[in-house]
């Protein structure tokens, strides 16, 4: 079968990475990340395209497809306008919100065969993709639509993402979990021991955020899986002791070894923006960490330069990334749905 794929929001390439492991051939990513072009093109042997996708054209995607049978549409958009982190914020002028939209324009354009979408649960309650779901009947695809559970997949995280497949060919639906439960001691307990503030000399992405005086006297005092009230009460922070603060227990964790990580986010390398402590090591997870907990291969590179990492540019690559895993299971679906028809 002559298949390809085109990654919108492409990111520094989680879906494509797992499309590519299930057998699929991506030719193009697109995303106006400039940033991402080398870890997406290194890693993936495809074509990144920096273009806003609200100015690409049906025939630019089909110059990017070319002579293929069937063509598939991935859409990733960001997915910050419908998080429930953003839900007191007023996003009447997000850039990201019509975004699925644009999407939605191209795929009546282009008319791909199959059409996956991924994003936080939280989407579906927007009207935004209501109209996208209804357009999709109107040009009668076969819609699967669930919450995916990525702990059920081989992802050592605790992440739900809401998974869209869409098919001209006929019914399709999400590949069945493997239910291969793999903690963050499967994932990172290996890695050579790091300080905070440290970069292993092996591996360069493997460096740790250096910790204030007084993050470092409570990461001593932290255990895994509790919370700052362990601490002693000089070091609680002022807003941990208003009303407002108290419920925010997670914030200052430490990861726990044998059971998955938390969500992995774009700040996941800081100790006090969530449970991002090392279960054992005095200090936040390192960069390698986080993307091995996003199920990134160990040699995934994001950067051309080992002397030009950036913790805040590089944590954000790989927490708005797609699981690796997580795109493997939706290419997986994508093989197993073209061989029955």
């Amino acid at each position: 079968m002559k298949v390809s794929v085109i990654d919108l929001f492409c990111g520094a390439g989680g879906l494509t990475h797992g499309l590519i492991q299930a057998g699929l051939t991506v030719s193009a990513g697109i995303d106006i990340a400039t940033e991402c072009r080398f870890a997406y093109e290194f890693n993936n042997n495809a074509t990144f395209v920096d273009k806003d996708v609200k100015l690409l054209t049906k025939e630019e995607l089909l110059n990017l497809y070319g002579n293929v049978e069937f063509r598939v549409l991935a859409g990733c958009a960001p997915c910050q306008p419908f998080s429930t982190y953003t839900t007191s914020m007023d996003k009447t002028k997000d850039v990201k919100w019509p975004l699925i939209y644009e999407f939605s324009r191209l795929i009546k354009e282009v008319s791909p065969e199959i059409i996956t979408m991924e994003n936080v649960p939280g989407v579906v309650k927007h009207q935004v993709y209501r109209d996208f779901y209804d357009s999709l009947l109107e040009q009668q695809y076969h819609i699967w639509a669930g919450t995916v559970d990525c702990a059920q997949y081989g992802i050592p995280q605790k992440r739900e993402r809401h998974v869209l497949l869409a098919s001209k060919l006929g019914d399709i639906s999400f590949v069945e979990p493997n239910n291969e439960k793999v903690t963050v001691r499967d994932a990172i307990g290996k890695l050579p021991y790091l300080m905070d503030g440290q970069v292993c000399s092996k591996d360069p992405l493997h460096r740790a955020s250096k910790l204030s005086k007084i993050n470092k006297q409570r990461i001593k005092y932290s255990v895994p899986g509790g919370t700052w009230r362990d601490w002693p009460n000089v070091l609680v922070a002022d807003c941990h002791k208003k009303v407002s603060g108290k419920g925010y227990a997670s914030v200052y964790g430490r990861m726990e070894w044998d059971k998955p990580s938390p969500t992995i986010t774009t700040l996941c390398y800081g100790f006090g923006n969530g449970r991002f402590g090392h279960p054992e090591q005095d200090r936040g997870l390192s960069l390698r960490e986080a993307a091995l907990l996003q199920t990134f291969p160990i040699n995934y590179r994001f950067t051309e330069s080992d002397n030009k990492i950036s913790m805040k540019a590089v944590g954000k690559m790989i927490g708005n990334a797609v699981p690796v895993l997580l795109g493997k299971a939706i290419g997986d679906t994508i093989m197993n749905h073209l061989k029955n028809y």
